[in-house]
């Protein structure tokens, strides 16, 4: 049996508490929201990893460790993440449960001492941080900025939704850019970790045996010292605009040394995001276009025609868009992205099997449903849940899904509107018109 209590521990924090005995360990999250702005997300992408160098307790790696072995071999990871609008800076950790310690003995509390330890009391030099933690750390976050690249597939995906998105927030990279990063400096990024601490909501996760009263005190012990001089305002999320710019969809076209295309189409869902009363039938709509292995883009671009190596869809939903991604030939662009669109041509116009419809419902519950059995999905789709600001949990969305029609699925077909092609070619490919 699994209890989700949602409450304010304080003026602008948050707690998701998750009460289970189903699992051996528990996790702990300590996430600040903030908006996602070009200027400010490569200093607020590098915070959680600077202060997980050391705290004033455990100044360095190696006394960090310590403290973690001491907790039967516990785990805090930093983490930056992105919902749409809103960057997620922070912190997630995995300890054994109380329930197995030998002794029974009390993991929870020392634990949520060193997460609030490691977000309020860094180890500080000259009442900054220690440049030398910056300095690594920055050299660091530039070389995952430069290796997204690495990644072709997801590096299309991307750059769509930069394109899609070109001067809203949701088209900012979680980690910035690599200029900001480069030039962030020691001062500079304590600067933007004190902002951070007195104006970003911050957003607590507990998942375990604990009763909700012990977490409650844990946590609020932990972070008592958090600064309370300014109003916490939620960094909300704000879809991209509803409707495609007129004058039909864009194609971008980009040349690089690789030996397969990736071709990716962004498609605004007409204001449809996690928030809509409608985005069950845009789950399934989704799983019948190409969530699937049983979607149409699966099975007729890919396997009946041959078009293309890989072809799927998925949702950006916070944001309100719907990405197709596909890995072709050079001289198929214009075979695959036609029949791409017929086949959402054919979603719109209801040309869809009865068993098409059950098998991507179903698809989507049992998704849905898997979450509630690990920790780390659990934990992302609560976050997301802060984030747009719901209430409800994996299981009350499964039961929406499962009354999802096939007039429904129709409706959120018809919203979406084409409105950037992007097309990643060999630098020997030629222009498609």
């Amino acid at each position: 049996m699994i209890q989700v209590t949602q409450k304010d521990l304080m003026p602008g924090v948050h707690l998701t508490a998750v009460h289970t005995e189903k699992f051996k360990t528990c996790l702990l999250g300590a996430t600040l929201l903030t908006s996602l702005r070009k200027e400010t997300a490569s200093l607020n992408a590098l915070v959680p990893f600077v202060l997980r160098r050391g705290t004033e307790r455990a100044p360095d790696m190696e006394a960090l460790s310590a403290a973690l072995d001491e907790l039967y071999g516990g785990s805090i990871e930093p983490n930056v993440r992105k919902k749409g609008s809103v960057q997620c800076v922070g912190f997630t950790g995995s300890f054994l449960d109380d329930t197995y310690t030998p002794g029974r003995e009390a993991i929870l509390e020392p634990a949520a001492a060193l997460l609030g330890d490691l977000l309020l009391h860094p180890v500080k030099e000259d009442g900054g941080f220690r440049r030398e933690y910056v300095e690594g750390e920055r050299a660091n976050l530039v070389d995952r900025i430069r290796a997204q690249v690495n990644d072709k597939r997801q590096y299309s995906v991307q750059k769509l939704i930069q394109l899609v998105c070109a001067g809203e927030p949701a088209g900012v990279d979680k980690l910035g850019d690599e200029s900001s990063a480069a030039a962030i400096t020691a001062d500079g990024l304590w600067e933007a970790y004190r902002a951070l601490l007195r104006t970003a909501r911050v957003e607590l996760y507990y998942c375990g045996s604990a009763p909700l009263e012990r977490v409650e005190a844990a946590l609020a012990a932990a972070f008592r010292d958090l600064p309370r001089e300014e109003a916490r305002t939620a960094a909300g999320v704000q879809s991209v605009g509803a409707h495609a710019a007129p004058g039909g969809p864009r194609l971008e076209e980009e040349a690089m040394d690789v030996t397969q295309g990736k071709l990716a189409l962004g498609f605004r869902t007409g204001g449809l995001a996690a928030a809509s009363p409608e985005f069950p039938a845009l789950l399934v709509m989704n799983a019948v276009y190409g969530g699937t292995p049983t979607s149409k883009l699966f099975l007729n671009v890919r396997e009946k025609l041959s078009l293309c190596y890989y072809a799927s869809s998925m949702l950006e939903k916070f944001s309100g868009l719907m990405v197709v991604s596909s890995g072709i030939e050079f001289d198929k662009f214009e075979a695959a992205k036609a029949e791409i669109l017929a086949q959402m041509e054919n979603c719109r116009a209801g040309t869809i099997e009865e068993w098409e419809l059950v098998g991507a419902r179903q698809s989507v519950i049992s998704a849905l449903r898997t979450t509630m059995d690990a920790q780390g999905r659990l934990e992302e789709h609560w976050l997301g849940q802060a984030v747009a600001e719901l209430t409800e949990g994996p299981n009350e969305l499964a039961r929406r899904v499962e009354a999802v029609t096939m007039d429904q699925v129709v409706a959120a077909a018809r919203r979406l509107e084409l409105d950037t092609v992007y097309f990643l070619k060999g630098r020997e490919g030629k222009a498609h018109g």
